[in-house]
């Protein structure tokens, strides 16, 4: 059970998405679909949950639902026409960032990675806002949230679940590396 639930977590996004056709359900699955639709989000997302996971204690907890509640705001933000210049290389950062913290194993502060983490959400959630519908957005950012805890808790599951903190690290750095690779357009 114990290795079973990082899989369905990571899986929840793919399940939802795989019932499309229900009408009711449209702006829901096209808010799940947005996190897991490009590689900058899910990355990102991935790696808050192994920073996660490598902070224990109240970070398991805190980074997710602070990102989260962030990217609602953000989201609002968006699809409210609030300018958010530079939103892009913020989200990119967010990918290297985030990857590279867990890379380095750094140890800083939940009072330091909150804010960090928060300010991360908001530019996720002004970009799947700005780019999301402008009727049914309460349905569409309940699906981006979901989309979103879905791949924290992956991350997290992940993070838990190896043997070896080197491991971990290597994730990271794999992440920061493709946040690299996704800000020099390659």
């Amino acid at each position: 059970m114990n290795k079973f639930f990082p899989i369905a977590a990571f899986l929840l996004p793919q399940a939802a998405l795989a019932h499309v056709g229900h009408h009711d359900e449209g702006q829901f699955l096209a808010g799940m679909a947005h996190p897991v639709g490009g590689a900058d989000h899910m990355l990102a997302m991935v790696a808050l949950g192994l920073l996660a996971a490598q902070g224990g204690g109240r970070a398991l907890w805190a980074l997710p639902l602070g990102f989260v509640g962030s990217m609602i705001a953000g989201g609002l933000a968006g699809v409210g026409g609030l300018p958010f210049p530079g939103v892009e290389p913020m989200i990119l950062a967010s990918v290297i960032i985030l990857g590279a913290l867990v890379a380095m194993a750094a140890r800083l502060p939940l009072a330091v990675l909150l804010p960090g983490a928060a300010l991360f959400g908001f530019a996720h959630g002004w970009a799947h806002g700005a780019e999301g519908p402008a009727a049914g957005m309460t349905l569409y950012a309940l699906g981006f949230a979901v989309a979103t805890m879905a791949l924290h808790l992956a991350g997290i599951g992940i993070g838990k679940g190896l043997q070896s903190g080197v491991l971990l690290r290597v994730l990271g750095a794999a992440a920061s590396v493709a946040g690299m690779a996704l800000a020099m357009g390659g």
